[in-house]
């Protein structure tokens, strides 16, 4: 989903897992991904989308009841609307890059430094929630969550192991990530299609379990839920390794997303109907507790905690790369600073060192703060961060609409584009009011962090500049 190794602008890929890289104006060299067709632009996106969030976030929504159910209905069309938006865009412009393309293609420099900001920061505090949404399985096997400290160093180990497989070069990344992939799907196949035959309607918990009214809860729970559809945009990233992107980015956006939404639909739901819904609420690792209340025992729990903690470390794993490309790509461009560009065995290594730095310490802070709702605090900041770029890309969509520039806008399709673009743009900002105060508080100065690192860049840039205008 990235591609560092052409002249276009280059942005943060957010997809949960690799494909080939292309050559490095860096040094480093690689052979270019085989462009695809439609079937695996599809699978690309469902891949993409469905990563280890999805293990911890039935019992994470489970306070808001059921009604949270209507949430992914209401979050999917959101997600198709945006998904169109993104075909609509790489229709116009189908280079790789996605939002950081189209925000800075529309708006300049600083539009697309914000959407590569703004991504990054998404991408290593989801590497701070993965980790500790895992500690919750690991517990299955090993006792770990009893204390504090053990989780928190447990959560740690967990985002590190990966660090240092990408250090070790893509090679050994890739590896992780083939095996990871093919055990994610199976537990996932288990509790959503088998979890039907043992379905009982007693489970399930009242409507509205939250106290608040049932719009609040769907709002509250469908924020919590967005981090499970990271990833929508994955085919539009990637639109140069795509056949025919004008034509293929956008069903395979929109494919995917409904494949990924019913995936999970029928995992939430077979475990809000096979696990009760007062020991859900209090569950660390949901898609065990399911397995082990369809079969009895816990030797099918294990298994799945086995399997899920797998994936969830192959996500790290590539999450970690993907955290490290994003400040490579923007520093390609200027937009981040030069140390960003160092690479070695194909590999940015300061972006990730920098990046599993900064995941740990944030891991380490939300666990000193005494709040044993870690995973979804840090969710709702990505929550808050993913919204920046999908709004920016939003927004240059509208900017084309309402500019009424032929060679961006399908006249034919003005009526449609425009209901569709107002849709998107209203969920992307419902979500980030959804996501809550606190979140959108530390998302905020994140975010503002980073308005601070582009003054500095633009001031060495304009140096830069300035000898050469003046020279005789």
């Amino acid at each position: 989903m990235h591609d560092t190794g052409t002249a276009t602008p280059s942005a943060p890929a957010p997809a949960k897992s690799l494909t080939a890289h292309a050559e490095d104006p860096h040094g480093d060299t690689g052979r270019h991904a085989r462009r695809f067709g439609l079937p695996v632009a599809t699978a690309l996106v469902m891949g993409n989308i469905i990563g280890g969030g999805i293990f911890l976030l039935p019992a994470s929504i489970a306070p808001y009841g059921t009604v949270s159910l209507v949430a992914f209905a209401v979050l999917t069309v959101g997600a198709v609307a945006l998904a169109l938006v993104f075909g609509r865009l790489a229709a116009r412009d189908p280079r790789t890059g996605g939002p950081y393309v189209y925000a800075r293609e529309a708006f300049g420099d600083f539009a697309g430094f914000l959407a590569a900001w703004s991504y990054w920061i998404t991408t290593w505090v989801s590497n701070a929630a993965l980790a500790v949404a895992a500690v919750g399985y690991l517990d299955v096997l090993i006792p770990v969550g009893g204390h504090r400290w053990t989780a928190c160093l447990a959560a740690l180990a967990l985002q590190w192991l990966p660090a240092l497989a990408n250090f070790a070069g893509t090679r050994y990344v890739g590896a992780v990530q083939l095996v990871s992939t093919v055990l994610k799907f199976a537990p996932l196949l288990l509790v959503a299609v088998g979890g039907l035959f043992f379905f009982d309607p007693d489970r399930l918990g009242p409507f509205d379990a939250s106290g608040h009214g049932a719009v609040g809860a769907v709002s509250a729970s469908a924020a919590l839920l967005l981090f499970s559809y990271l990833g929508v945009e994955s085919a539009a990233v990637s639109a140069g390794e795509v056949k025919d992107p004008r034509r293929n980015v956008g069903r395979a956006t929109v494919i995917g997303t409904a494949g990924a939404a019913l995936v999970y639909l029928l995992g939430t739901l077979a475990v809000f109907g096979t696990v009760p819904h007062d020991r859900l609420v209090h569950s660390t690792a949901p898609f065990s507790d399911a397995v082990n209340s369809m079969f009895g025992g816990g030797w099918g729990g294990t298994a799945v905690a086995l399997a899920a903690l797998v994936s969830m470390t192959g996500c790290l794993n590539g999450w970690t790369l993907l955290s490290a490309q994003t400040p490579y790509a923007a520093a390609r461009d200027g937009l981040f600073p030069g140390a960003f560009t160092r690479r070695r065995r194909g590999v940015p290594t300061v972006g990730v060192g920098v990046t599993v730095v900064l995941a740990s310490l944030l891991t380490v802070y939300n666990y000193l703060s005494g709040s044993g709702k870690v995973f979804e605090i840090l969710v709702l900041v990505t929550t808050f961060t993913a919204t920046v770029p999908y709004l920016l890309a939003t927004a240059a969509q509208i900017f084309h609409l309402v500019a009424g520039r032929p060679e961006a806008v399908d006249r034919a399709r003005l009526v449609r584009d425009s209901a569709v673009t107002a849709v998107a743009a209203a969920f992307s900002l419902w979500l980030m009011a959804g996501a809550g105060y606190a979140a959108v508080y530390q998302g905020v100065l994140f975010l503002f962090a980073g308005v601070v690192v582009y003054a500095v860049m633009a001031a060495r840039r304009e140096r830069k500049r300035t000898p050469a205008a003046t020279a005789p």
